[in-house]
């Protein structure tokens, strides 16, 4: 038993991967989902447990058999998921409903707490760093308010990664980098804050143990093992968050470093103490990290990597034509094109999403402006170059947001998940930033922190500081080019400007907002 494996749930797939000790990826297997709007539930975005469940199996036993291994091969793992989403479970552990992360159904019962409870949203942001976009508590209250049956069966709360982990040992609990974007949470305890429930009239005893991340929780059952093909010698460890895990697999792990994870949405992270106070404009959250001491100020881009995923699907079929022929991914295809296409796409302005306003977050109708009708300039090529020059745009102008209340000065950027893989994508981040950019040599290092956390569950590594000093290697670094960032700065006002036009567009019923938090 000389492997970790990390089971890493996302918003747009799943993936089983496989780790030796020393922190080489050995296999990944992966299956795609979808989170489908509730019948009769507008901006529901549910999440089919029993479904992902047989497709969670599915990856580890893919895994498995790519590595040439068995379970029995397998020390620990650990799981890790995108944050917000939720699981409600029965007095027995039976779960009984679940949504994705940007599940947004709760839009009365957000409009309900800001006119009922003056101030209540700034108060509860203020201890935990969210507010009610994402938030759990308005979520909960709408099953309250909707399926009043099933409210009263709910006896425990936990996150998708922390469900994982339950079905395969028995014991739900969550910990605080995940369970902290519920917004039900202290900062400062890294501990449940039921009380915010019980003042919002909301059960304020379903909140289940609190455990650090890499902590011990158990074996894989019996009726795991036989669904997953685990062995039940194999022990199930605390994970945590995806973008603070991400961050523990990149090595950011100490105060004053930054990380950019480029997967279906985009997060820049900066570590801060974890008694910083939230800024008071409410435009960044603040969630508690992998590491003890410490928090992380946190701008998200709204759905960077499946914008591109809609792109090719929607566009490319000659370039997954060639690729297939010539053996290569369709994506480093379309970089080589995207390259001979000069900074700043021909003045190609994509408009999907705004930069983090987390206290009034809405995105205006996904488009592109400025197109030309010329084709040698206006086409593929340049479209996707101007996708992956906004992606790195936007994470700017958030990163800016958050130098503002930290006083960070930020001069190199980790850059990490899949985006993190295209050459094209990470010189231009460094270009936009003006920063160095290092990439690990495990891109994925999502999987590589959950995989951290189950070696420190098992004593392979002292904690996961330490593992990650010791496990992360670094394959690439680009210096930024300062004449592209000129460019990339006009770029960037002009793009600001248009993005506010193209919210009045919204605001007016002309256009339709690509998402919006619930209570807008």
């Amino acid at each position: 038993m000389n492997y970790l494996m990390a089971i890493d749930a996302g918003t747009g797939s799943v993936r089983a991967v496989i780790f030796d000790t020393l922190g080489n990826q050995i296999s990944v297997a992966q299956k795609e989902w979808t989170h489908l709007e509730e019948e009769g539930v507008p901006n529901s975005m549910s999440f089919d447990f029993e479904k992902n469940w047989l497709l969670v199996c599915e990856c580890i036993k893919e895994s498995f058999k790519a590595a040439n291994l068995s379970g029995e091969d397998i020390a620990a793992l650990s799981a890790t998921s995108m944050r917000e989403g939720i699981v409600l479970y029965d007095r027995d552990g039976n779960e009984l409903w679940a949504v994705a992360n940007v599940d947004a159904r709760a839009d009365k019962e957000v409009r309900f707490l800001k006119e009922n409870f003056k101030g209540i949203e700034e108060e509860f942001y203020a201890e935990s760093g969210q507010t009610f976009a994402l938030g759990a508590i308005p979520r909960i209250m709408w099953l309250k308010n909707n399926r009043a049956e099933l409210y009263e069966r709910v006896a425990k709360i936990s996150m998708i990664g922390d469900w994982i982990l339950a079905r395969l040992c028995g014991v739900i609990a969550t910990d605080p980098s995940n369970g902290g974007t519920t917004g039900i949470f202290s900062l400062k305890k890294r501990d449940w804050a039921g009380e915010m429930a019980a003042k919002v009239g909301l059960k304020d005893d379903i909140f289940p143990k609190v455990l650090e991340v890499g902590t011990l929780m158990g074996g894989v059952t019996d009726k795991a093992s036989k669904e997953s093909g685990l062995s039940t010698n194999t022990k199930v460890v605390m994970g945590g968050g995806d973008v603070q895990l991400g961050s523990a697999g990149l090595g950011v792990v100490e105060v004053g470093q930054v990380a950019i994870l480029g997967g279906s949405f985009w997060q820049q992270v900066v570590n801060i103490d974890k008694n910083t106070p939230p800024p008071l404009d409410m435009n960044i959250r603040v969630n508690p990290h992998v590491i003890p001491n410490l928090s992380q100020a946190e701008g998200i881009t709204f759905f960077s990597g499946l914008v591109m995923r809609w792109f090719r699907d929607a566009f490319c079929d000659m370039e997954k034509l060639q690729a297939k022929e010539q053996g290569v991914d369709v994506y480093a295809l379309m970089e080589e094109k995207a390259a001979q296409v000069p900074a700043g796409s021909y003045g190609i302005l994509p408009i999907f999403s705004d930069s983090m306003k987390y206290s009034k977050w809405y995105h205006a109708a996904p488009s592109f402006l400025n197109l030309s009708i010329n084709p040698e300039i206006c086409n593929r090529a340049s479209m996707f170059r101007s996708l992956q020059e906004n992606a790195a745009i936007v994470s700017a102008i958030n990163l800016d947001k958050i130098k503002e209340f930290t006083d960070i000065k930020i001069e190199t950027i980790v850059f990490a998940g899949g985006a993190s893989k295209g050459k094209l994508w990470s010189q231009i981040v460094a270009d936009v930033t003006g920063c160095r950019v290092k990439i690990p040599r495990v891109t994925e290092a999502t999987a590589l922190g959950a995989a951290m956390a189950a070696g420190v569950g098992v004593g392979i590594y002292r904690d996961i500081a330490s593992a990650a000093k010791e496990l992360v290697v670094w394959d690439k670094t680009y210096e930024p080019n300062m004449e592209n960032k000129k460019i990339y700065d006009e770029i960037k006002i002009k793009f600001q400007s248009a993005y506010e036009a193209q919210l009045k567009l919204v605001d007016d019923n002309i256009t339709a907002s690509m998402w919006r938090a619930p209570g807008l």
